[in-house]
């Protein structure tokens, strides 16, 4: 029998320098080189959830940081899930149920909700886990004011913090600014 690779979470201040190296690495190659310094950005100053084969090999990743939304005149800290990945030769092995299983223990303890931005490829694993489509208006607050992100509907998925309900869709989520993608 296989021994089960153990998911490790941690924030980033505690991975060294060649924990963010592999990890970017991993990254870079998971998302077939369109993963840039920006989306890098994103995904740190929160926690992060590692697995690594028996070897010690890093072959599945994803993150969690803090996000300010606003919503019907109220603002609400967002637990937003960037950088997922897992190696190709790794991958349909539940790796990314048992990455996105250490991420939503932290949405459930420490944010009001969940909330990530779905490719067509990944929809099926979130899904699968219980998100779901935020069918109301997106957008987020920008220099020069709200900026409305209708391109955003359809992969904008949220998930309710344990015992919390999720905003009301009738007015839109807004989202605090950052470089590059929004959302």
């Amino acid at each position: 029998m296989t021994e089960r690779p153990v998911v490790r979470a941690a924030h980033t201040f505690e991975l060294t320098a060649p924990e963010r190296e592999a990890v970017r690495a991993l990254l870079d190659t998971a998302f077939d080189g369109d993963f840039g310094d920006e989306d890098w950005d994103h995904a740190l100053g929160g926690v992060h959830a590692l697995v690594r084969d028996t070897d010690g090999l890093l072959i599945a990743h994803g993150s969690v940081v803090q996000r300010r939304v606003l919503h019907a005149d109220r603002s609400y800290r967002a637990g937003y899930v960037e950088a997922v990945a897992v190696r190709a030769d790794r991958r349909r092995e539940g790796l990314g149920h048992r990455v996105m299983a250490a991420l939503e223990r932290v949405i459930d303890r420490a944010y009001d909700f969940g909330a990530l931005s779905a490719s067509d490829a990944g929809a099926a694993l979130y899904t699968a886990r219980g998100w779901q489509v935020w069918p109301g208006p997106l957008g987020a607050l920008g220099p020069a004011g709200p900026v409305p992100l209708p391109e955003e509907r359809g992969s904008t998925y949220l998930r309710p913090a344990a015992g919390r309900p999720l905003p009301a869709p009738g007015q839109p989520l807004a989202f605090d600014w950052r470089d590059g993608d929004l959302l």
